[in-house]
């Protein structure tokens, strides 16, 4: 998420506040978002993460299929981030500028992606999605995402988070994404469902340009409702 950081996610000192100016680089803003979305989800399972001007981390493990730290500019140390978490075997780093070598600390290139940009434009018409706001509609779309347990209460009562789905005439979610809102940016994620994307750039905030990461046929997908690439990143795993 784009927006200055939420001190109930991080250390409560000024610095951890506002460790960085609002970004005007697509990318920056782009993994800033998703650092923001990382630390929501940890926060929700009592991990409280760190931030400054090079990275956000969590000095714990964090919940399955979320890095454990995040880069947020180009020319970040290498040697400094393994420090900053559980560097053991399942450990993982979100290499936002795709420019780090960890090869030395045991860590692999798990996936690489791009991250996406949409600008303020206007989107194709047709229904939105509609916003998950109960703990039994969390679940039910949790499971259909595939997340289950990942996703914890605690993101509904996020002001920043929303949790979107697409409801078929019984009741059961075909699709869904997450939007975390900015000053910004508004980031999308977690995109599931077939030819969800044009409900969900109808569900964000008009008027505010849209950030997130895919690859593979969940990337042209995004590019056909009117998203770019705006650069790579790579997710480093250690075996």
């Amino acid at each position: 998420m784009g927006d200055p950081c939420d001190p109930r996610q991080y250390r409560a000192t000024p610095a951890a506040r506002h460790p960085y100016p609002a970004p005007v680089d697509p990318i920056v803003a782009a993994a800033r978002d998703n650092a923001d979305w990382c630390a929501a989800v940890c926060a929700g399972h009592g991990l409280t993460g760190v931030v400054d001007a090079d990275a956000w981390s969590v000095p714990r493990r964090s919940p399955p299929l979320y890095p454990d730290a995040v880069t947020l500019r180009r020319g970040v140390d290498p040697d400094a981030l393994p420090a900053r978490i559980d560097a053991g075997p399942g450990a993982s780093v979100k290499d936002s500028f795709a420019d780090l070598d960890l090869r030395r600390y045991g860590f692999r290139v798990l996936f690489a992606a791009d991250w996406i940009h949409r600008p303020p434009v206007d989107p194709p018409a047709g229904p939105a999605l509609t916003p998950v706001t109960t703990t039994g509609a969390l679940a039910r779309w949790a499971a259909a995402h595939g997340g289950g347990p990942v996703f914890r209460p605690a993101l509904l009562a996020d002001p920043r988070v929303t949790l979107l789905a697409r409801y078929a005439p019984d009741g059961g979610v075909t699709g869904g994404a997450v939007l975390t809102r900015g000053p910004r940016v508004t980031g999308v994620s977690n995109v599931f469902g077939a030819d969800v994307w044009p409900a969900v750039c109808r569900s964000a905030p008009p008027g505010v340009a849209l950030v997130g990461y895919e690859s593979g046929d969940d990337l042209a997908a995004a590019a056909r409702a009117g998203f770019s690439t705006v650069g790579p990143l790579r997710i480093w795993l250690r075996d």
